[in-house]
């Protein structure tokens, strides 16, 4: 993972989870998860492109709350699909370890904002 930037893993946080919900097995509860996570996880990359083109600070620490928003529904719904052992432990595991880091590193980057809006304000 070293070097590669947040919008790279966002992407493949996504595609990879569009690779587990496509193997979620079809029955109605089942797929009602497979939906969730699959928007959810897709929604987090989409909000960090958007944050990366904000046009202000402001903009892009409430884009920055969006993604860390769908971080943790995400971990949420994966954490549900390892409740009910729909798919395999050890393909789960790596993508909520993924989700974890990446909301660890978006909740940094918030405190910063944060920090640097109230420097500005100083000034």
């Amino acid at each position: 993972m070293r070097g590669e930037n947040i919008r790279d893993r966002t992407q493949r946080l996504a595609l990879n989870v569009l690779d587990i919900a496509s193997e979620i097995p079809r029955d109605y509860s089942s797929q009602v998860l497979a939906r969730q996570v699959t928007r959810s996880a897709t929604s987090v990359g989409a909000n960090y492109r958007a944050a990366c083109r904000s046009k202000s600070g402001r903009d892009f620490l409430n884009k920055l709350k969006i993604v860390e928003e769908e971080l943790d529904e995400t971990m949420f719904w994966l954490e549900l699909i390892a409740a009910r052992k729909l798919a395999l432990p050890e393909k789960l595991a790596p993508l909520i370890a993924e989700s974890n880091e990446l909301l660890a590193i978006i909740v940094k980057s918030i405190v910063t904002v944060k920090e640097n809006e109230k420097a500005k304000a100083k000034e």
